[in-house]
């Protein structure tokens, strides 16, 4: 028997968890909680002009990706196929993504672009920064008797 140590590759624990919850019939719907099929964001307000930037690589914008305004809530929903060509691992994430924001005050929401390059989705609202002052309300504060 040989005493020299074994050389292991270590292994992250992160996508054996996620194999595993995919072994339960209840518990696929628990890998949106843990950070699966999340739409990742960055987002700005600057100079009159908000920005959205997220994160879809390897989706078709003009059939995958549909992107609305409701009430002041900003909404992106994307959908990503998944090809079973081997029986290999993947970690990439398929099915269904949906990710809202709020709006900042003051936003155009009839002037809201959108743009897709090499996997970022842009977005970018004219937000009207005097609109936005004009709406904030101060509330006087009572004293309890």
């Amino acid at each position: 028997m040989s005493r020299l140590p074994m050389a292991q590759r270590p292994r992250s624990l992160w996508p054996d968890l996620m194999e595993l919850l995919d072994t339960f019939p209840a518990w696929p719907s628990l890998r949106t909680s843990l950070g699966s099929n999340l739409i990742r964001i960055e987002d700005d307000l600057r100079d009159g002009t908000y920005e959205l930037r997220a994160e879809l690589p390897g989706i078709d914008p003009e059939k995958d990706v549909d992107v609305s305004v409701r009430d002041g809530v900003l909404t992106i929903k994307a959908e990503r196929s998944e090809k079973k060509d081997t029986n290999g691992r993947s970690e990439f994430s398929y099915g269904s993504f949906v990710r809202s924001v709020t709006l900042p005050m003051g936003a155009d929401e009839d002037n809201i672009k959108a743009s897709y390059d090499k996997g970022i989705l842009t977005v970018t609202v004219p937000v009207n920064q005097s609109a936005a002052e004009a709406s904030e309300k101060h509330i006087a504060i009572e004293a309890a008797k």
